[in-house]
């Protein structure tokens, strides 16, 4: 696992030092250097050696009277360089006998190597500044280290109990207070976490965010590569993270290993967690407990075209979703996938406006017809919809239209692309199956055989309605003689007190049926 922004390091930065209240009574100034203030301080060292250079590690920052320098141009000069060269945060020249003013030839220097230099008006023990900046320094690395282990820790909790990825991003939104956002290498969001109006507003804006994203450590936007073995496949980055941006790495980087360690014991892949997105976003615009508009950010991070586009609402049964995404791709037609309950594959494809939606359905049904290894695969669709509040309505109703032939003995007579208008009453009776009125209707109208323990008759009924009432293929199909299938259709009339001669009384007891395998699928 790498990180975009390297190692975590508790520093205080030149201008949190320069705020400090010990520091303040010394009439700071800065003189040179003052694009550079947020540069982190290390450490704090106090040298009067013309080559302290060599004694530092870069970072720290140095504390000076100058008496080793007064006089000498030249050595003056070479103490910034010097300092310069070790990569120093900044240094503070104390104003006093050695130097009674800024000197200007340290200035210039200064100002030429972009190091912050500090002046102090007021006569300020160092001493009491060591101090004050090495107890922060520790105290935050102590905290530090103390969150890492914390963070660490909880998630390695989790990973070891098996939690998903959902529960892992929970926590990490947790601790660092702010959206959580995990993409691909193409920006697209995989998954989020966090406050859910705060995650909405960083979605909406993503395509931008995405672009500006990490450039700008000091706005809160801190990211984390994830990979490993050589191979980066994505990243996870806190989105307007308000604490300390050192904090914040830490954070991204804990993050990033348990989620790199989740993915390893887990066996999943960043394709899987691509597949989860889709299938959340589906799901939620399918139930319809989350509002379309709500669920708009998502979709456009998750990388679907929103703008003057046409909705065509699909379910498929039977549908590998691996394989439905092969042949999107292979068509070039832009779209989410996701897997739904009961064998059935929900797709919802993204066209510009000025392309045949229906003809464009009707080829990827084809084409899938052609690339599936099962026969029975049925491509289901609603209307197309040009308004996103209406895309769940167009995925339920592409959802009736495929449970309506799941039983269908037809498949291979029916059209490439199955609509509501081919299921004819079926889907009427699918649509209306949750009404108590239809429940009704169906258990009175069945009460006689939905009590009997004879199984055998309810299913004579339904392969007798089902042949348009044909005696002969009736008793074909179930290996009876003709007299043997009259006893038991005699018994079923007798049962339910109807004429199954009588058009009207056949056709109440069929519309019954099918209201009854309905509810039961």
């Amino acid at each position: 696992m790498t990180t975009t922004f390297g190692t975590f390091e508790p520093a205080l930065s030149v201008r949190q030092v320069l705020a400090l209240e010990r520091v303040l009574a010394g009439e700071p100034e800065v003189v040179a250097g003052a694009a550079q203030l947020d540069r982190p301080v290390r450490w704090v060292h106090v040298a009067e050696a013309p080559d302290v250079g060599v004694m530092l590690s870069g970072g720290e920052m140095v504390l000076t009277t100058g008496v080793l320098l007064a006089g000498d141009e030249e050595k003056q000069a070479e103490y910034i360089r010097s300092l310069h060269r070790a990569e120093a945060a900044a240094v503070v020249l104390g104003l006093g006998r050695a130097f009674p003013s800024p000197p200007d030839v340290m200035r210039r220097a200064a100002e030429r190597c972009g190091l912050p230099m500090v002046v102090l008006h007021r006569p300020f023990p160092f001493a009491e500044l060591t101090e004050e900046v090495q107890a922060r320094l520790v105290r935050r690395k102590f905290a530090a280290v103390s969150l890492s282990e914390s963070v660490r820790t909880a998630l390695t909790g989790l990973i070891t109990a098996g939690a998903p990825l959902q529960r892992l991003l929970d926590e990490i939104a947790q601790h660092s207070a702010c959206p959580v956002v995990v993409t691909n290498l193409a920006h697209r969001v995989l998954a989020t976490a966090g406050e859910r109006s705060a995650v909405d507003d960083v979605l909406r804006d993503w395509e931008r965010i995405s672009r500006q994203a990490g450039g700008s450590e000091g706005d809160g936007w801190i990211r984390a590569e994830l990979g490993g073995r050589g191979e980066r496949w994505g990243q996870i980055m806190l989105c307007g993270y308000r604490g300390d941006t050192a904090t914040g790495r830490l954070l991204a980087d804990r993050a990033a290993e348990a989620l790199v360690l989740h993915r390893m014991l887990g066996g999943t892949s960043a394709h899987t967690w691509e597949e989860q997105s889709a299938q959340s976003l589906l799901t939620d615009l399918v139930s319809g407990v989350v509002a379309a508009r709500q669920l708009l950010p998502r979709a456009r991070a998750a990388g679907l075209p929103v703008n003057r586009r046409t909705f065509v609402p699909l379910v498929v049964r039977d549908g590998d979703p691996a394989q439905l995404d092969r042949v999107l791709r292979m068509l070039g037609l832009p779209g989410l996938v996701a897997e739904l309950a009961g064998e059935a594959t929900a797709v919802l494809l993204s066209l510009a406006r000025d392309q045949d939606a229906e003809a464009l359905t009707a080829h990827f049904a084809a084409r899938l017809r052609t690339e599936s290894v099962s026969p029975k695969s049925v491509v289901a669709a609603a209307d197309p919809r040009i308004a996103w509040d209406d895309v769940p309505a167009g995925l339920r109703e592409a959802q009736h239209v495929a449970d309506a032939v799941a039983d269908s003995s037809d498949v291979l007579d029916l059209p490439a692309v199955v609509r509501l208008k081919d299921v004819h009453l079926r889907g009427l009776i699918r649509l209306l199956r949750d009404d108590p009125h239809v429940q009704s209707f169906a258990e009175r109208e069945l009460d006689g055989l939905l009590c009997s323990a004879d199984d055998d008759l309810l299913l004579v009924l339904r392969t007798y309605l089902a042949t348009g009432r044909n005696k002969s293929r009736t008793a074909q199909l179930h290996h009876v003689s003709r007299p043997a299938l009259y006893r038991r259709l005699e018994a079923i009339q007798g049962r339910l007190g109807v004429d199954l001669d009588d058009f009207e009384q056949a056709a109440s007891v069929h519309i019954a049926l099918l209201a009854h395998d309905a509810q039961q699928s």
